[in-house]
């Protein structure tokens, strides 16, 4: 999955929705374009020495357990820990919010509702509840003023939270609607990448926190010789998970075989050409790692952001440098929200200096069909892997898995800034016992339609236009035989009957065909590994 890209091997062959395999062919997704190269500055941090084996030699049970103390100890030692509600948080990219209609979002276990001030031409964050009788906001409307309204009793607040309107309150009696008690809460928040932002906190003393600190910039996205589409995606497993997996090359020619292409060793060993990588981190404190992947570099900006870049240390190569003196550059930008035990989101984007006609004639929701089925490829086994995680506990992850090899470092580089700093797991303040949700039928964890389609401008049109388009089709279908059936003998000639035959039957057909593919890109896709 981290691999929406396997791109940490030395040169990579492309976005997933470049080079996944989909209904689509290739060529559509930049087959040819991708031998690319990308930016990274590091900053002036402590240098930071892995607790595991970056040797060629496999840990012994008395190194393992020497590496576990050298953590505890190093642990103890760290006085400076990470505020997980003292920091800026992804909610959605701007292009798949709806101005028309409130959204209902979690956050850190935050149920907030995210609604379009055309009043102030500002995205505003509120508390999903309303104070009359905590109903969620979100599933309110925008009125005729401008107002968030809460359609259980009407009351109606303005950009601030303040309620501007209580239609039960007598005309003619106290302002009651003025009171404190009838505000809702704000969150500070702030549009940046095209990515909306919120700080969870809604004490006054956080009001202008914007001016103190501000959302990890990501400068590719906003520059415009860049594409920068991206995607939004729920996930039914933890926000640690997520981010591990991300940071994991090594599994992609082994959980995405078949539809991701990788580099491949000159002696295979196996089927899918798994080899070794040398991976290691360079700097390494409470304000995340910078890591060497070889050929890139890449950058752990906690808490959501894991940023992936061409070395520009590294020459171009000889090929490119024979075609052309232009440098092509392309980021691997994966931003993890923690929503609630055994759940995230993650958004995506893929900046590229080159190839951005592709993205004027690609639909979106195509680019989409593919990365989707990346991420469904890996779903199920992460899905059970955070539960077997979940039964030793997040503390004894370091005792529980075997990480010998240093294709595991940035994993493990993770976990470590997990415990040293952030109190080995998000804190989710009490809000949670600590127990996962049950595992849904395959069907609900592998679902595409409530997990990203109807959160997804693209899809969610595509989605609707294919389904018009089927209706079409067997209106179509019934019409021709209609005609055909309602004709008299020697009315027509034979030619002009068997047309209106044929015609219905291809229309039949296609709009089965249309169906099949509806349900599969868009609804469920099922991933069986043993038949890869």
């Amino acid at each position: 999955m981290e691999a929406m890209l396997a791109f940490s091997v030395p040169s990579f062959h492309i976005p997933i929705a470049l080079e996944t395999q989909t209904p689509f062919k290739k060529s559509m997704f930049l087959k040819s374009q991708l031998h690319s190269k990308l930016p990274l500055n590091s900053g002036n941090t402590s240098k930071f020495r892995l607790f595991t084996a970056l040797s060629p030699s496999p840990l012994t049970e008395s190194s393992s357990n020497n590496l576990q103390m050298d953590d505890e100890a190093e642990v103890e030692k760290g006085s400076e820990k990470f505020d997980w509600y003292s920091q800026w948080y992804p909610l959605m990219p701007i292009c798949d919010l709806d101005k028309r209609a409130p959204h209902a979002k979690k956050v850190m276990g935050i149920d907030v509702v995210i609604w379009w001030d055309r009043n102030e031409g500002e995205w505003k964050v509120f508390d999903d509840a309303c104070p009359h009788r905590l109903a969620p906001l979100s599933e309110g409307r925008i009125d005729q003023w401008g107002r968030l309204q809460c359609v259980y009793h009407g009351w109606c607040f303005n950009g601030s939270g303040d309620c501007k309107f209580i239609p039960q309150a007598p005309r003619d009696g106290p302002p009651i609607h003025t009171s404190k008690k009838a505000c809702v809460a704000a969150y500070p928040s702030i549009v940046q990448n095209d990515i909306l932002w919120f700080w969870p906190n809604t004490d006054p003393q956080y009001k202008d926190i914007i001016t103190r600190k501000t959302p990890p910039f990501i400068p590719e996205i906003d520059d415009p010789s860049f594409t920068s589409l991206m995607g939004n995606r729920d996930i039914a497993y933890g926000y640690e998970v997520l981010i591990e997996n991300l940071m994991d090359p090594a599994h992609v020619p082994y959980a995405h075989y078949g539809i991701m292409n990788t580099i491949k060793p000159k002696e295979k060993l196996d089927r899918e050409g798994g080899r070794p990588l040398e991976l290691s981190i360079e700097e390494f404190d409470v304000n995340g790692f910078t890591a060497d992947q070889g050929w890139s570099k890449s950058k752990f900006m906690p808490p959501s952001i894991f940023y992936a870049y061409s070395d520009p240390n590294k020459p171009a190569s000889s090929v490119d440098t024979k075609k052309s003196s232009f440098q092509k550059k392309f980021a691997l930008i994966f931003i993890c929200i923690p929503v609630s035990p055994g759940n995230s989101r993650l958004i995506w984007c893929f900046p590229r200096n080159f190839g951005l006609w592709i993205d004027k004639i690609v639909p979106r929701w195509m680019f989409h069909v593919g990365q989707n089925l990346v991420l469904d490829s890996d779903l199920y086994l992460l899905h059970v892997e955070e539960k077997k995680i979940s039964d030793v506990g997040q503390e004894n992850w370091h005792k529980a898995c075997f990480v010998p090899t240093k294709s595991d470092a940035l994993v493990i580089g993770f976990r470590k800034w997990l415990k040293k700093y952030a109190g080995g797991q998000v804190d989710w303040r009490g809000k949670y016992s600590g127990a996962l949700p049950p595992t849904p039928p395959r069907e609900q964890l592998l679902d595409r339609y409530w997990s990203h389609v109807v959160n997804c401008k693209s899809c969610n049109l595509a989605y609707k236009s294919l389904n018009v388009v089927e209706v079409a089709l067997q209106i179509i279908s019934v019409a021709a035989i209609g005609i055909v059936a309602a004709m008299k003998q020697g009315a027509v000639s034979a030619v002009t009957r068997n047309s209106l035959v044929v015609l219905a039957v291809l229309s039949f057909a296609m709009s089965r065909l249309l169906a099949h593919f509806i349900y599969k890109y868009l609804r469920y896709h099922d991933y069986n590994h043993a038949f890869r």
